[in-house]
């Protein structure tokens, strides 16, 4: 609270590392995943925001890597559990899953590395390929 405070929430980018459990629900973990919080993702994403949080960059331990596209299922609950940003990060291969974590999860922002690292996808593919779709981005 006090960093919101003298900087503002939107200096403020609260990461979240979730995977599901054995209860098939999602938590926060630590460790890059190997380390269960016992907390709830949902919860804990609207605690950081009552705290002052002005961003979370969400990202999938599970889907990480992957590049076989983003966990939808949990963006979807995080942008609808809270008001401020959610950035998406966690699976991207392709443009159409970024596209896909901004119309279908309601993601505001897309996080993304191997895509770029192991393919010949280029940011600015992916920033035409957004823009085709009708989402707002700087080219």
């Amino acid at each position: 609270q006090q960093g919101a405070s003298f900087f503002g929430v939107q200096c403020i980018v609260v990461s979240i590392d979730a995977k599901r459990n054995s209860q098939s629900t999602y938590e926060c973990v630590s460790h890059s995943g190997k380390v269960a919080t016992g907390r709830d993702v949902v919860k804990w994403a609207q605690e950081v925001e009552r705290l002052g949080a002005g961003e979370i960059l969400l990202t999938s331990v599970e889907y990480d890597g992957s590049m076989m596209g983003y966990d939808i299922e949990l963006i979807k609950l995080v942008t609808s559990a809270v008001s401020i940003p959610v950035i998406a990060s966690g699976g991207a291969g392709n443009y159409e899953h970024m596209r896909q974590a901004i119309q279908e999860g309601k993601a505001s922002a897309v996080a993304a590395a191997s895509i770029f690292h192991f393919t010949e996808q280029t940011p600015l593919g992916a920033k035409k390929h957004l823009k085709q779709h009708g989402i707002q981005v700087r080219l």
